[in-house]
């Protein structure tokens, strides 16, 4: 991580442990939002306008968290508005590298080559890690947002007439059933496999174990019978944050973070749930399994030789196009 804005040791992925030995997620730092007219939105400034071809995401394919944001700003018709880049997927002894991996790329945006070169570019003494994704702002040289959950609101609702209106990703009458699932989905599976993958302890990681398939169990039985969606009758935020983890279990959660007592294959209907996820236009090219299973196994605390499994072979990954692109990509 950075500390007074230098590079301090490798990267680690536990940079925080609760009383119990449990893994601890940074909380994101920078936290503007984009609004249709600049005014400012829930937290932050303003002077952030909705503007074609102002703002640029940064984002890493491996990354769940990255992969909300590559997906609303599909689902909102934002390619041509907001540009990407994309780093390469293994995770490096400086975080996270650009570079010309198949589907990744050169920042000739920024210059720069490691992530956190960009942090210090807005704040010369920043402290604390150097995530994505990252929203930056092309006219004011700064970051916007690198909270993945408000950079998905931003997309469905800060770029008024710039975005499609096929998706309302959180609709006004449903907000309160979306948040409530989000919660929970947040601390038991989304961010309960990290918990389970980097736990210290034994009692913290069969805590976040059972959280994590109490949560499977639990979604299984809600998408039963004709329910297509999590809330309502629409794919919202919150089917997004579901996808981004389903679609990683199998192939890298499963075996490296020890969260092998079923997989995704193994539930009916959360299969069936994640094939239909693959079919609405523009989910697909949004997951590269190569940068996922490449991603993940590259973290030396868990995998110290750095081989990368060729398995498991996943029956939705017939729906995944054959070199897995976001479109629009491009400084």
């Amino acid at each position: 991580m950075l500390v007074d804005g230098q590079w301090v040791e490798n990267w680690q992925p536990v940079q925080a442990k609760d009383e119990k030995g449990g893994f601890v997620r940074q909380t994101s730092s920078f936290r503007n939002w984009i609004t249709p007219d600049g005014s400012p939105g829930p937290t932050g400034e303003s002077g952030f306008a909705a503007t074609k071809g102002r703002y640029h995401l940064y984002v890493a394919l491996i990354c769940p968290w990255a992969s909300r944001t590559l997906i609303a700003r599909s689902l909102k018709g934002l390619e041509d508005v907001v540009s990407v880049s994309v780093v390469e997927p293994t995770l490096t002894d400086q975080g996270w590298r650009f570079g010309d991996y198949p589907g990744a790329d050169v920042d000739t945006l920024n210059g720069v080559t490691w992530m956190h070169e960009l942090y210090t570019r807005v704040d010369p003494h920043y402290t604390g890690r150097a995530t994505v994704p990252v929203l930056w702002d092309r006219e004011r040289r700064t970051i916007v947002n690198n909270e993945s959950a408000d950079i998905v609101r931003m997309f469905n609702s800060g770029f008024g007439t710039l975005a499609s209106s096929n998706h309302d990703l959180y609709p006004e009458a449903l907000r309160g059933e979306i948040d409530d699932l989000n919660d929970v989905l947040y601390t038991q599976l989304n961010n309960g496999v990290y918990r389970t993958g980097f736990a210290t302890t034994q009692q913290a990681y069969d805590e976040a174990f059972e959280g994590v398939f109490s949560m499977l169990d639990t979604l299984e039985a809600r998408l039963s019978g004709s329910t297509s969606w999590l809330v309502g009758d629409q794919l919202t935020e919150s089917d997004i944050r579901l996808f981004v983890t389903l679609a990683r279990f199998d192939a890298a959660y499963h075996g490296l973070f020890k969260c092998n007592r079923r997989r995704v294959a193994d539930y009916t209907n959360l299969s069936r749930y994640l094939e239909r996820m693959l079919e609405v236009r523009g989910v697909a090219g949004t997951v590269s399994l190569d940068h996922i299973k490449r991603g993940y196994y590259s973290i030396k605390a868990l995998n110290p030789s750095g081989i990368v499994p060729l398995g498991p072979d996943l029956a939705w990954a017939s729906h995944l196009p054959a070199t897995p692109r976001p479109s629009g990509v491009g400084a």
